[in-house]
């Protein structure tokens, strides 16, 4: 079973900065990567949906990270648009939060 909270990316004997690349769903883009956490058992990304879904943003669990192509600069991910959408809403002051935390775990946990 994938850990559903880490990911190391590392090209070159360090670690990449994943903010600013494109997310790809398996159904298409959903937006860029606004911020990325890296702590192990922690990590996460989020992403702005831009005008897709009026402007919010999603976070993601790093284990739903499919694969990273650097040359492409974008992030594939093993979710559709849909459940992205569907995920529970990004709060600023909250996100970073155990509560909120495994409220994403439940809801990304029994896909």
């Amino acid at each position: 079973m994938v850990e559903l909270w880490t990911f190391t990316v590392v090209e070159q004997g360090r670690q990449v900065d994943l903010t600013g690349l494109d997310v790809e769903a398996v159904d298409g883009s959903i937006g860029k990567i606004d911020e990325a956490t890296y702590e192990t058992g922690q990590s996460s990304i989020v992403v702005d949906t831009g005008f897709w879904i009026f402007g919010k943003k999603r976070v993601l669990p790093a284990g739903v990270i499919d694969r990273i192509d650097m040359d492409e600069r974008k992030v594939f991910v093993n979710l559709t648009k849909e459940q992205i959408k569907n995920a529970p809403d990004y709060d600023p002051d909250t996100w970073r939060d155990e509560k909120y935390r495994s409220e994403l775990g439940s809801y990304y946990g029994r896909r």
